[in-house]
Formats: C-alpha cells, structure tokens, sequence
C-alpha cells in the first residue's frame, strides 16, 4: 500500500493566536486517534524549528531556525491519493492551516 506524507510549514500555525493552541492541540490529536484506530497511521509529529540543523556533504555542521523548514507532518498508510488527500482536509481542519500531501516513491528495501 503506498504511504503518504502530510505536512505543513514551520511557520503555517503562526496567525493562531497563543490561547487558542491547546484547542488545536486537541483537534489534531482526535485525529491522529482517529487515524490510528482506522489503521491508517504510520509515524508522525511536530518539529521544534529553533532546533533544526543542516549537516552539508562536507560534515559542517549550520544550527537554525529555518523559516522554510517543515513545522510537522505525519505518515499515512492508505490505498489511494484520494483517501491521503482526505487525511489531510481532516488534518489541515484540526490545525488550522494547508496541508501538503506527497507520496512516498516504492522502495521495497525499506518497505515501501
């Protein structure tokens, strides 16, 4: 079954204002349970942007933040394009901005 990645930018949740982010909180997390009773969840969270890190091919090492990084995102192990891109309508309702769908390209040795 192909798997899905769901994701948003680092700064996509940044017009919700501070108290209304527990609300959030929770809305997405009714649906990653919804997701994982379905079946359908695979791996996922939030990423903490003052924290990220490039590592180029020469080892040097650039600490962060990155405006452009991605803020969160979730796997989803589903049938279609069309069942992912509903996972994410359900995901971009709960948290409140866009939600970006890519499919994983099949690769056997590491399951997909």
């Amino acid at each position: 079954m192909p798997r899905y990645l769901i994701s948003f930018d680092a700064h996509a949740m940044d017009h919700i204002p501070e108290e209304e982010m527990p609300a959030v909180g929770d809305a997405a997390h009714r649906v990653v349970e919804e997701a994982m009773n379905a079946g359908v969840w695979v791996f996922g969270g939030g990423l903490q942007s003052e924290q990220a890190s490039v590592v180029a091919t020469d080892g040097t090492v650039t600490d962060g933040p990155y405006p452009d990084a991605v803020g969160g995102f979730w796997v989803v192990d589903v049938p279609s394009r069309e069942e992912a891109l509903e996972w994410a309508a359900k995901t971009a309702s709960a948290c409140r901005c866009a939600q970006e769908v890519r499919e994983f390209m099949p690769d056997p040795a590491v399951g997909n």
